[in-house]
């Protein structure tokens, strides 16, 4: 059982924006700042915001090269202004440009409460899948991991269509990390919202982290941003609308967790090594 002492310790706090994502990049970064500086009133050290908050994906069709920038772009510099203005660690998705490709990095990026970059982390799973072809447009990013220290929590950093393969996770976890950001714009669809909430509770049980999820507004997505804890409890969540989602997160539970129920101690890398020697294949029939 988990009692009271379990989470007696200090907490950080931390946010979501749940926002609705145009096709003006000035308009999304308003928003951005100006949720972030809500979040920065209220106390939190960290907001994490959408995948691709800075530009609609539009069609399947729709070209995004011409959209995407450089880290050192518009609107990153717009992310640090913000960040370094209200003191806050600002976690937000973009489209990047990467010279002579006819496709672009789907990139979350990480901006420290001083207006610093402190690393990027390109989509490695991308969304071939429910009739979508995300590999079209986008190049996936070659395994580069991201984690990064606020204050005294390791935090690290998922996209969207990653939540549905446990290795990043575990990798993540494995690595130090004690709560997982999950900037999302989870496409809407029969049981979607059901696969979100079960994913995030399941990577948040079997790694013992909190999660932490942020998706964009909208008829095409499910618009659900919340906070799952090491036990799996949806500790917070925001609703169908745009807004601003405010949490908790206390390093106590996640050691807590840890001790009641080792999963990360007893894994056993030594046999998983041996099945990852053979490639997946479809299953025999």
């Amino acid at each position: 059982m988990i009692t009271a002492s379990d989470i007696t310790g200090g907490a950080m706090k931390i946010a979501a924006g749940q926002m609705i994502v145009g096709f003006d990049k000035e308009e999304n970064l308003s928003k951005i700042a100006g949720m972030s500086a809500l979040a920065a009133s209220g106390g939190a050290r960290l907001i994490a915001f959408p995948e691709a908050c800075m530009f609609n994906y539009g069609t399947a069709r729709d070209q995004l090269v011409p959209h995407a920038e450089s880290l050192d772009g518009t609107f990153v510099t717009g992310l640090s202004t913000v960040a370094a203005a209200k003191k806050i660690f600002v976690v937000a998705g973009m489209f990047e440009k990467i010279p002579g490709e006819n496709r672009v990095f789907n990139t979350v990026v990480v901006i420290d409460d001083t207006g610093n970059l402190v690393g990027a982390y390109r989509k490695i799973h991308l969304y071939d899948a429910f009739g979508w072809k995300e590999s079209e447009r986008i190049k996936p990013g070659d395994g580069t991991t991201l984690s990064f220290q606020c204050d005294d929590t390791t935090f690290g950093v998922m996209t969207c269509y990653d939540l549905r393969f446990p290795e990043l996770a575990r990798h993540l976890a494995h690595n130090g990390a004690q709560a997982l950001l999950l900037p999302a714009a989870w496409i809407a669809g029969p049981l979607k919202e059901t696969h979100l909430e079960t994913l995030v509770r399941a990577r948040a049980i079997e790694n013992s982290v909190y999660v932490l999820t942020s998706t964009q507004v909208g008829t095409v997505y499910c618009a659900y941003s919340m906070l799952a804890d090491p036990m799996g409890v949806v500790a917070a969540a925001q609703g169908e609308e745009e807004g601003l989602l405010e949490a908790e997160i206390y390093l106590e539970r996640v050691e807590s967790v840890r001790a009641k129920s080792p999963t990360l101690a007893n894994c056993r890398p030594d046999v998983y090594q041996s099945w990852n020697l053979v490639p997946y294949a479809s299953p025999k029939r």
